[in-house]
């Protein structure tokens, strides 16, 4: 049985494809000579079930050790229904720098290890060919990377977990004619009823036109065309009747179904892809972020898309969509998806369910920690490059309603210019002109380093809910909590007004069945009953819900983590408390709903 069998790419599905998951030989490489000793040329020495790292159980390995490169090798069969066409290799992820080779001929290199990557095997092989794909992944345990959660010492500690090296997503292939369509951008425009659909093509040809359709349950909907043999990047403009309008929402998470056509000159479909689009917005008016022009009180919750069997793959597509159901089940209408770029399968069942998400980067891994306090942060241009291509591929999701490229980048704010400073604005302004729809924060918590960026945070773990609403009051004269250093110096520039939240908080530390001699942690004292916790829960979140001038929080965590112990489930998705009643506590009216009520919103 082949593991994680679905396809992988949901807002881009061609229908022939080949799944490359299962078991590939495989062999550590522990000085990263691999190379030199003819790793590339011969069969490798073990094997690994993909998409699973060597680190994770279900991979059939399950070494959590350092891992400083690592190869992979297998032998793929091209149909021979795919004569005449293009055959394209795709990697979803491969933790950290990946090099391919195609019958020993390097067919592609990428670094990052979140986001995807593609090889062209034109001209490496032939339908009806059987080829051999071999890869190294090189993940070094040293220097500014962005790691995400993965810890740098052997055993995890704080908030840091086990390590993930090379693939540990779906690999595939598929077949593509020799001009073909690319990943489309479907950008939604409420005011106008309509969508507007970037569609790149890999080559322009003299009458080529690109075809969209737009359909709902009741059949078409609206149909354009665009000329391909002009613009780069041909633009589809759909204007939908007005009684065929029909809004995506948490309450009514409507999709509509595209269709994407490359067309000849004589009007023969020569490539052919299915999409589906949210006709939503996102906007700000003062305090308080809009979903379709109406107020909408982010209730979200901090999911760090762990698993005990997988680590950062999921064991299977249902446990992803399960996951959306545990945190609706608990009162949550959204996640941060924190320090890493989630499976899209992730938000395909977000998309779906009308679960609101904000984009994340695993950007931890710059704090080198060997320069002076107010140099520690190193992050690479790289970081840049991952960011954007997370950004690229996420970008038609109508789930996703925030972007957060950093998160707790601490280092001091003084009359230099660093690193830090350069690399947050250069991905803040990257993602504004990426995508100018969804707003941006440039790092969650700290350091804060755009002013006017278009929100503002902070992080607190205060357990006390009236000491953690006294640190919270300030926002009402424009002095909100703002996260700093050890000895009070400044890591961020100043509040200026913009729509504000608690971005993390709770993370109360609750384990009802742990044993005296386990090693765990959570934020504050232990309760000590469930009692006392979920009075603790509510307390804090009143003091949010009843800002105001909040527009929202994220809840500290889904679930247990390894040793981190504060979730609102078990590490295993098991029920550890009474989750009916820390809904109960969420589902209450906002303020800032109210308030926006009130004001004809």
């Amino acid at each position: 049985m082949i593991p994680r069998p679905e396809y992988p790419r949901p807002q881009f599905v061609r229908d022939e494809w080949q799944c490359l998951n299962g078991t590939w030989q495989f062999e550590r490489d522990a000085g990263d000579s691999g190379l030199e000793r003819g790793l590339l040329d011969r069969e490798l020495s073990g094997e690994i079930v993909v998409p699973f790292c060597p680190e994770a159980p279900l991979s059939g390995i399950g070494d959590p050790d350092f891992h400083e490169a690592v190869w992979y090798r297998r032998t793929v069969r091209v149909p021979r229904s795919w004569a005449g066409r293009r055959v394209l290799l795709h990697f979803q992820a491969v933790d950290h720098d990946a090099t391919v080779w195609v019958d020993g001929v390097e067919a592609g290199r990428h670094r990052g290890g979140f986001t995807p990557f593609s090889c062209d095997l034109a001209g490496s092989a032939d339908p009806g060919h059987t080829y051999t794909v071999v890869v190294r992944a090189r993940d070094p345990r040293s220097g500014p990377q962005a790691r995400g959660k993965q810890a740098t010492t052997y055993e995890g500690h704080g908030a840091h977990y086990g390590r993930t090296t090379g693939i540990w997503q779906t690999v595939w292939c598929e077949p593509v004619p020799a001009q073909h369509l690319a990943r489309p951008r479907i950008t939604p425009n409420v005011a106008a009823s309509a969508f507007r659909i970037t569609v790149p093509v890999s080559a322009a040809r003299a009458g080529h036109q690109v075809q969209v359709t737009v359909s709902d349950k009741d059949g078409e909907v609206v149909r354009a065309r665009a000329r391909a043999d002009l613009d780069l990047a041909p633009e589809v403009w759909l204007p939908m009747p007005q009684d065929r309008v029909r809004l995506w929402s948490p309450e009514d998470p409507h999709l509509y179904d595209v269709r994407i056509d490359l067309l000849d000159g004589d009007g023969t479909v020569i490539d052919t892809a299915a999409s589906y689009a949210g006709l939503r917005s996102v906007s700000i008016d003062g305090h308080a972020v809009l979903l379709n022009g109406e107020v909408r009180f982010q209730r979200l919750v901090l999911d760090q898309g762990y698993y005990p069997g997988g680590l950062m793959t999921a064991p299977s597509d249902e446990a992803l969509r399960h996951d959306i159901e545990l945190a609706v089940a608990a009162g949550f209408n959204g996640a941060r998806l924190h320090q890493k770029v989630f499976e899209e399968r992730y938000l395909y069942h977000a998309d779906r369910m009308g679960f609101l998400v904000w984009g994340e980067f695993g950007d931890w891994g710059a704090n080198t920690g060997g320069g002076p306090s107010w140099d520690n942060q190193r992050p690479t241009a790289s970081f840049v490059t991952q960011w954007l291509e997370a950004v690229e591929r996420d970008y038609s999701h109508p789930s996703i309603v925030g972007w957060c490229p950093l998160n707790e980048t601490f280092q001091k704010l003084h009359d230099r210019i660093t690193v830090l400073d350069d690399v947050t604005w250069g991905m803040y302004l990257a993602t504004k002109a990426a995508d100018p729809t969804r707003p941006v924060i440039d790092a969650s918590g700290y350091a804060h380093r755009v002013p006017g960026a278009d929100v503002y945070d902070s992080h607190c773990y205060e357990q006390d809910p009236e000491v953690f609403g006294k640190l919270m009051s300030g926002l009402a004269d424009g002095t909100p909590y703002v996260n700093a250093g050890p000895d009070g110096g400044a890591w961020s520039v100043p509040y200026q007004g913009q729509p504000y939240f608690c971005s993390e908080f709770g993370g109360i530390w609750w384990n009802p069945d742990a044993p005296p001699e386990e090693q765990s942690w959570g934020y504050g004292e232990r309760p000590a009953s469930e009692e006392d916790l979920q009075r603790r829960f509510a307390g804090l979140v009143g003091v949010l819900l009843d800002d105001p001038r909040m527009f929202g929080y994220c809840y500290t965590q889904l679930t247990d983590v390894y040793q981190e112990q504060n979730g609102i489930y078990r590490f295993d998705r098991s029920s550890k408390l009474d989750v009916a009643r820390i809904r109960a506590a969420q589902l209450r009216p906002a303020a800032i709903e109210q308030a926006g009520s009130e004001n004809g919103r």
